[in-house]
């Protein structure tokens, strides 16, 4: 399964409820199992700095299948892999991309989040992966 059109754009509604609730104006990307742009979204007033945030979060969800701070444990200074968030032509091993998972395990996609505190870009994200869950019934 992959995400379709119509969840992203669901993805992007969801997302933004919850940063009009939150009062945060944020950029929000629903990605691919690839890795690749499904949709985007950029409220008004949202740094412009992270649009490429946002990107990175979702990618790194995307491409190692977990939420991107889950990536910090390996990257950080003394740990296993350090550098690693430098491969992939950049990741952002810090909290707002959650990978989107099937109910078999499977990764469909990615949503990343960027723009408010590190807890509210998750909290925003975690809003589009309630959407997605449900739509998958």
């Amino acid at each position: 399964m992959y995400v379709s059109s119509y969840q992203a754009r669901a993805l992007l509604e969801s997302a933004e409820a919850k940063a009009r609730e939150l009062e945060v104006p944020v950029n929000i990307v629903v990605l691919d199992a690839g890795g690749h742009l499904k949709a985007f979204h950029r409220m008004d007033g949202a740094v412009l700095a992270s649009i490429d945030i946002a990107m990175r979060k979702a990618k790194t969800a995307a491409l190692f299948e977990c939420n991107s701070e889950d990536i910090w444990e390996f990257c950080k200074p003394g740990a296993a892999a350090p550098g690693l968030e430098l491969t992939n032509g950049g990741l952002a091993p810090y909290g707002g991309g959650i990978a989107l998972k099937c109910p078999n395990g499977v990764t469909a996609g990615a949503v990343g989040v960027s723009g408010g505190s590190i807890q509210q870009d998750m909290e925003i994200a975690q809003a589009a992966l309630a959407t997605f869950e449900a739509m998958l019934g």
